[in-house]
């Protein structure tokens, strides 16, 4: 029976879910403990009837070629080619996003969905009549890293104005330690760091529906999870950002999938 190996992999979690044998063996593991390469090769070493890896990569993917991972460490960035030139085996990898929202279109049966996930960064995804909004290189869609204010911290990708830098769970904890302000876990408790977190993701969510223009926005990722007071406060403050006549025809709900992005992983095969 062919196995399957399918990976999430974000700047804090490595999860992994192989199909062998008619169930399902899960890891959970420090992202930044272990190269995605070398965990690939560990898992093929101990279960060699591996035929297909499905990888949701947190990070600008491109035909097969991880273009950047600020926050993952990968010591081969041509990672189709090399595993599948040294492995009997198919390799599919999409930017964690664009997984999601194949997840989350199948979930709510919409052609026209926007995807916002708050996690360790701010990630966005597009599907405009059916199809995934892409770009010509794989790289549409990055709403963590539009300019919106100077901050007193670098971003993965070298600025120091993307909005993923005031609107996600590494930024709270960035603002949290730069004020000397001891915090628990990614909630929003401090009224200083919710102030600015909640300005900068009503801007992101904002500029998301008005270039989009889709039937569905849904929030997703461990930020929105921990806070969901957070899709009230959007669908009441959101009335004084977008015009009138796109935001009637969007509706704003929170993700019902557990792990959206490890769902979207296996719709790659």
């Amino acid at each position: 029976m062919q196995s399957k190996l399918f990976i999430d992999i974000g700047g804090t979690n490595l999860r992994s879910e192989l199909e062998i044998d008619n169930k399902i063996i899960k890891d959970n593991i420090s992202s930044q403990d272990v190269d995605l390469i070398e965990f690939i090769e560990s898992k093929l070493k101990n279960y060699p009837k591996i035929l297909f890896v499905g990888i949701s990569f947190a990070g600008q993917v491109n035909n097969g070629k991880i273009i950047s991972s600020p926050n993952i460490k990968v010591s081969n960035y041509n990672i189709k080619s090399f595993f599948e030139n040294h492995y009997n085996l198919k390799l599919e990898i999409d930017n964690d996003l664009n997984c999601a929202i194949r997840a989350e279109s199948n979930y709510f049966n919409s052609k026209f969905i926007t995807a916002i996930y708050v996690g360790t960064g701010l990630g966005c995804a597009i599907i405009d009549n059916g199809k995934i909004v892409t770009g010509i290189s794989n790289q549409s869609s990055e709403l963590g890293h539009i300019p919106y204010k100077e901050s007193p911290f670098r971003c993965g990708c070298g600025k120091s104005n993307c909005i993923e830098l005031f609107a996600s769970g590494l930024a709270i904890e960035k603002w949290l330690n730069y004020k000397n302000i001891s915090y628990k876990n990614i909630n929003l408790e401090t009224k200083e760091i919710k102030i600015i977190f909640q300005e900068a993701l009503l801007r992101a969510v904002s500029t998301a529906i008005t270039l989009s223009n889709s039937q569905i926005l849904v929030l997703g990722g461990g930020v929105i999870e921990k806070n969901p007071y957070l899709i009230d406060w959007i669908k009441k403050e959101i009335k004084n950002q977008v015009m009138p006549n796109i935001l009637k025809d969007i509706k704003i709900v929170s993700s019902k999938l557990q792990n959206g992005a490890m769902d979207g992983s296996r719709l790659l095969d």
